[in-house]
């Protein structure tokens, strides 16, 4: 089963030909930060153009990487949602001119449920239920995942998510967009106790996340101190210490949420993915706590916690296997929320 990925959900345009679900023969990505960098985060109608320039080249180059045409695909996985509308119509429309044109079946992924696949691209998928925390730039949110790849959401954030915070907290420091980056690499020079900033764990037992607070209070403490070269405030801090106390306070509750998870749910596996799956200090937390508790941590390598295609031709295979195709792929629609991630 040759299927060829198509993801166009927010700000990369990705294409990837995998076969039987786990082999990957492609895997080509066009980036768009170049252009959403000026504005400090994505602009969903630029975004949308960029798309449209770049689709059908991304496909091309899929194609040729795995040494395949066209007519040797045997169906096609494009991300229907969540995301931005413009973006995702971009892939949509690619995915359902292929199915006419070629007279190819066609299998729509939650993004979400395609950010799941990434933890398994370098590893075996575990035969068990297990837990998984997505986090990125638009999603924060735990999933219980069973055996046969259905899941449910247990928490997710009520706000901001956390990826968001970081982009939003780099602005106000101006350190440029994607922030997470930038704040991740100044923490790792900085004093991760030099300030106490606010963690939200909300009501007892509850599994959702809100980091609005914390980017508010970072406001609050820029306009009460300056930024560290504002010398008319009188500003005597570093900021490497202002973002490593603000990522520890990210981390502290990512982790702690996602191991309360674990424990409710009596799971031995954890997956984590996403954007902000990429954090060192993310990774190294989970990986202290999963040592401890002694559950098996499932983290993708950096290449797969951003968005790509081949999640979703993984996912796509997923769903196949689970209740087939979509029977009617030219009366498909973009969803830019998705409730349930499990799937059509």
């Amino acid at each position: 089963m040759l299927i060829l990925g198509i993801e166009t959900s927010c700000d990369e345009t990705a294409a990837a030909v995998v076969r039987n679900g786990r082999e990957i023969l492609s895997d080509v990505v066009a980036s768009q930060i170049a252009v959403h960098s000026p504005y400090g985060g994505v602009v969903p109608e630029l975004a949308s153009r960029k798309h449209v320039e770049n689709i059908l080249p991304v496909m091309a180059e899929a194609l040729r990487a795995a040494g395949i045409g066209l007519g040797d695909v045997d169906a096609v996985a494009v991300t229907q949602g969540p995301g931005l509308i413009g973006a995702l119509l971009v892939g949509l429309s690619a995915a359902k001119g292929l199915a006419y044109a070629l007279k190819k079946p066609v299998c729509t992924v939650n993004h979400l449920e395609g950010h799941m696949e990434a933890a398994f691209v370098e590893a075996e998928r575990p035969e068990e239920p297990f837990v998984c925390l997505v986090v990125s730039g638009g999603h924060t949110a735990l999933y219980f995942v069973a055996p046969d790849g259905t899941s449910r959401c247990v928490g997710s954030t009520r706000d901001d998510a956390a990826g968001e915070a970081y982009d939003k907290v780099a602005k106000l420091l101006g350190l440029g967009y994607p922030g997470g980056v930038v704040i991740d690499r100044l923490a790792q020079n900085g004093n991760p106790q030099a300030f106490s900033f606010p963690k939200a764990y909300l009501e007892k037992g509850s599994l959702d996340f809100s980091f609005s607070g914390i980017k508010t209070a970072v406001a609050y403490f820029l306009k009460k101190y300056g930024s560290p070269s504002d010398t008319s405030k009188g500003a005597t801090y570093r900021l490497e210490d202002l973002a490593a106390s603000f990522q520890e306070a990210v981390v502290d509750v990512l982790v702690e949420k996602t191991m309360q998870a674990v424990e409710r749910f009596g799971v031995r596996h954890v997956a984590v993915a996403g954007g902000v799956a990429a954090n060192s200090r993310l990774r190294a937390r989970l990986n202290e706590e999963a040592a401890y508790r002694r559950v098996h941590l499932y983290i993708p390598g950096i290449r797969y916690c951003t968005d790509n295609a081949v999640m979703i031709a993984m996912a796509g295979y997923r769903i196949w296997k689970r209740c087939g195709f979509h029977p009617d792929p030219l009366q498909l629609d973009a969803r830019s929320r998705w409730v349930d991630a499990a799937g059509p």
